[in-house]
């Protein structure tokens, strides 16, 4: 016997015989193939519109805080008197103050909030001037171009973050990013558990980076990975609410809300007048207040404010004069924090009575979550801890978002001969090699959800054009080379 033998260490004849053979790679499935394609150049070609809404998220998220810096003194008072004047006479200082315009709202003061009384003028198309008064002393603390009660900080950066500032074709940008910030989120869990390969790894590191990898490419993905696993929840529901009041999707959205008798309940204001008696009118601006009406008695507001309390009508509230005569005064609760307070109410100002009603408790349950769902996107609902939560969720989507691409970097060729500036993307032809039964299940799946999304139906149509084009170019045979003849006269 010889001494390798007595060693243990196996001859070369040996090895031959008793090594075990070599484990194949996992060949990777027509649909994980697809799946990997799509998130690659989704991840590529959509994450820069998800970093700019990102971006411009993370800066309406300060909103609140900014509106206190920049428009502390129209806001709120130095100081909380004990008794607050009466509707009126508020009302009147802001006329005073701005004597054009039809007044369309009125948000009495609540704490330190100052009144404010909103004019509506043509020239100013969906803005108007709103003017801030103390409410216990009477005085204008200021006026402001608002959008439905938002500061000119708040509205400019609310259009940055819908369109850029560039109206209708901005608008795009938002809604792509939406439409496939789901698709990216999910397909980023799929892939990911399946890199995991066994349950026991993926528990382990599903919630956890794996840094026993070391640096490179693997490192990066786990980070990449693991970070999008902890955002999913919060992506997924920025994706929803901000699809419900995109241009396209979101019409989608509306159309079925109707359909399903799920939509906000108007509520009436209808009121049966006999046609030969004058509506109320003031003397002028020392008496009234021109409304979408006409001449409004300014005594009335303190009417309908008293019988929206009576009627339990609490906290921050905003009262709307009637369009015109025959129609009712609606006074509306605008506390958007949770609990949220959205009751409403229409109230005949002459006699003092509750014409209609409209609780939130009664919406639709759609409605209620449409609505609670646009507060929490805004950053409103729950605070500042909203406010932190949304801040978290656009810092880090930009880290995944850089993370990525690292990873398409880290993976470029390095080798002398064939250089690259980045990684090359997945093997094309996923979709020819789908099943038939996957087929036959997801194209309708798909073109609902590409009628429901448009702009995410026609970029995934799209991709699927190139890629199918692509892995077809790709499997063309290519000629052989021509033997290269002998110059004459060589042998």
């Amino acid at each position: 016997m010889s001494l390798t033998e007595l060693s243990g260490t196996p001859t070369p004849e040996r090895a031959t015989t008793t090594a075990m053979p070599t484990r194949p790679g996992r060949r990777t499935s027509p649909f994980g193939a697809l799946l990997l394609r799509l998130h690659f150049y989704a991840g590529i070609l959509v994450a820069p519109f998800l970093v700019v809404a990102a971006l411009t998220g993370l800066a309406y998220t300060t909103t609140p805080q900014l509106d206190a810096v920049l428009y502390g003194d129209q806001l709120t008072v130095a100081q909380v008197g004990e008794r607050q004047l009466p509707l009126a006479e508020q009302i009147g200082a802001a006329r005073n103050a701005h004597p054009d315009g039809s007044i369309t709202t009125v948000q009495p003061g609540d704490g330190d909030q100052t009144t404010k009384v909103v004019f509506s003028l043509p020239e100013l198309g969906e803005n108007q001037h709103t003017v801030y008064i103390n409410p216990y002393t009477g005085e204008s603390q200021g006026q402001l171009t608002t959008w439905f009660g938002s500061t000119p900080i708040t509205t400019w950066l609310d259009d940055l973050h819908r369109h850029l500032h560039l109206g209708t074709v901005g608008e795009h940008y938002s809604e792509l990013a939406a439409s496939w910030l789901w698709v990216m989120a999910l397909g980023g869990v799929v892939l990911w558990w399946r890199r995991r390969g066994a349950a026991r790894s993926a528990a382990r590191h599903l919630l956890v980076p794996d840094l026993s990898t070391g640096k490179g490419v693997r490192r990066t993905r786990g980070w990449h990975a693991t970070t999008g696993i902890w955002l999913t929840v919060g992506l997924l529901f920025l994706s929803v609410t901000g699809l419900t009041w995109s241009r396209y999707a979101g019409a989608n959205f509306a159309t079925g809300l109707d359909a399903l008798s799920a939509r906000t309940p108007e509520i009436s204001t209808s009121l049966t007048v006999d046609p030969t008696t004058p509506a109320e009118t003031g003397g002028g601006h020392e008496h009234g207040a021109a409304g979408a009406g006409g001449v409004v008695e300014m005594a009335a507001f303190d009417r309908v404010l008293a019988v929206a309390r009576g009627a339990g009508l609490s906290g921050p509230v905003e009262i709307t004069p009637a369009p015109g005569p025959g129609s009712a005064w609606t006074v509306t609760q605008v506390d958007n924090t949770w609990p949220v307070k959205k009751d409403r109410i229409a109230v005949d100002p002459a006699s003092g009575t509750v014409t209609a009603r409209s609780d939130f408790a009664d919406w639709p349950l759609l409605a209620q979550l449409s609505g609670l769902g646009i507060q929490a996107h805004m950053g409103i609902l729950f605070g500042l801890v909203n406010q932190i939560l949304l801040a978290a969720l656009a810092l880090g989507l930009l880290c995944v978002i850089l993370w990525g691409y690292r990873m398409w970097w880290q993976r470029r060729p390095t080798r002398a001969d064939r250089r690259a500036i980045a990684g090359t993307p997945p093997a094309p032809g996923g979709v020819r090699g789908l099943p038939v039964w996957a087929l036959l299940i997801g194209v309708p799946v798909t073109v609902v959800i590409g009628w429901a999304l448009p702009l995410f139906g026609l970029t995934l149509l799209g991709f699927l054009v190139i890629d199918v084009v692509v892995g077809a170019v790709a499997r063309r045979p290519r000629p052989a080379a021509t033997p290269t003849s002998p110059a004459p006269g060589r042998n």
